[in-house]
C-alpha cells in the first residue's frame, strides 16, 4: 500500500464512543456504477478501540488489490461485532432509480446486524428508512475506519458473487470488470446484446434499440 493513500481513522466513532454509544455501525456499498449485476451494501459494528491485528492495513476497498481486501474481509468478519449484507437487484434499480435503491440496499443491510446499532455513519448518504441517530461522512470510505471496514466487506461479497454469474451469463467477463462500464463490457454488450442482470435503465445510451436497428 502506497504511503500517501488516505488513512481511515477512528475519530467519528471515539466522538459517538466518548458520547455513551456502544453499537455503532459503518455502512457502505458497491456497485453504483455497474451496467450489471446487483448493488451492494454492507453494515459493520467494530469493536471499540480496535488498534490491534490487521486493523491498520484497513483502507478504503478501492485502493486495495484483491488479495488484500480478501484478508482484510475475512479478518472483518471475524472481528466485528455484527456484520449484515444488504442487496439492491438490477430489476429494483431499473424500477426504483439508483439512489433509492441504494438505500433500500444500506436499510437491508443496517437490518440484518444484530445487535441493532445505537448509531450510524453512513458513506456521504443518510437513510431517513432507517430511524437510528445517524450521520453521513463525506469521504467516509477513505476517512472513517467502520465505513472502510464496511467498504472491504461490500466489495468481496459482490466481487464473489460476480465472478459467480460469470460462469452462469459467460462471454461478457463479469470475473474481471464486476459489470462495470469497461471498453470490454461494452463491447461485449454490442456484439452478444443484453443478458438478464443488466441494468437496462443504464444501458439507453450504449445499446440500440431493437425497434431503432
Amino acid at each position: 500500500m502506497s504511503d500517501n493513500l488516505l488513512v481511515p481513522n477512528h475519530d467519528e466513532e471515539d466522538l459517538l464512543f466518548g458520547q455513551g454509544y456502544q453499537y455503532i455501525a459503518g455502512v457502505d456499498e458497491v456497485g453504483r456504477g455497474c451496467l450489471a449485476g446487483p448493488l451492494v451494501a454492507a453494515a459493520v459494528i467494530m469493536p471499540a478501540g480496535i488498534n490491534t491485528g490487521r486493523a491498520g492495513e484497513i483502507r478504503d476497498s478501492k485502493q486495495l488489490k484483491f488479495m488484500q481486501r480478501r484478508r482484510l474481509g475475512l479478518w472483518v468478519r471475524r472481528v466485528a461485532v455484527s456484520v449484515g449484507i444488504g442487496m439492491a437487484s438490477h430489476e429494483e434499480i431499473d424500477e426504483l432509480g439508483i439512489a433509492p435503491a441504494t438505500r433500500l440496499a444500506m436499510k437491508l443491510a443496517v437490518e440484518q446486524l444484530q445487535p441493532c446499532p445505537e448509531y450510524v455513519l453512513i458513506d456521504y448518504f443518510k437513510l431517513p428508512e432507517v430511524d437510528l441517530p445517524q450521520k453521513g461522512v463525506a469521504d467516509g470510505d477513505s476517512l472513517c475506519f467502520s465505513i472502510a471496514c464496511a467498504s472491504i466487506v461490500a466489495k468481496d461479497y459482490r466481487d464473489k458473487l460476480m465472478r459467480q454469474l460469470d460462469r452462469t451469463y459467460n462471454g461478457y467477463g463479469f470475473s474481471r470488470h464486476k459489470g462495470y462500464a469497461t471498453r470490454e463490457h461494452v463491447e461485449s454488450i454490442n456484439r452478444m446484446g443484453i443478458c438478464a442482470i443488466h441494468r437496462r435503465s443504464f444501458l439507453k445510451k450504449i445499446i440500440v434499440r431493437e425497434d431503432e436497428a
